[in-house]
């Protein structure tokens, strides 16, 4: 085997924490209308993905901020009774469910 000289300090002190921090959130929440539009986006905006119970007219509960995660680059599908809602760069696979 060759020999590597990997210097794993300098590469975690050259990595950018911010990045770090924003992967990997899913956020559990109820879209009832309690929750404001503009937060929901703020979520999804920092790199968060939303498992949204429906409890509620979906289609008018997230008529004020699924125009926002779509512009994006989001992604949103209602699955049962809930709406998962991704951003940028996260894809909803739904082959499983033909």
């Amino acid at each position: 085997m060759s020999e590597f000289d990997l210097d794993l300090q300098t590469i975690e002190s050259e990595m950018d924490v911010e990045d770090a921090d924003d992967t990997g959130r899913v956020v559990l929440g109820v879209l009832d209308g309690r929750t404001s539009d503009e937060e929901w986006v703020a979520e999804v905006d920092d790199g968060a993905v939303l498992v949204l119970a429906v409890e509620g007219d979906m289609k008018r509960l997230a008529a004020g901020f699924a125009p926002d995660i779509r512009e994006m680059g989001g992604e949103l599908i209602h699955f049962r009774r809930f709406l998962l809602v991704t951003p940028s760069g996260v894809t909803i696979d739904t082959d499983r469910l033909d």
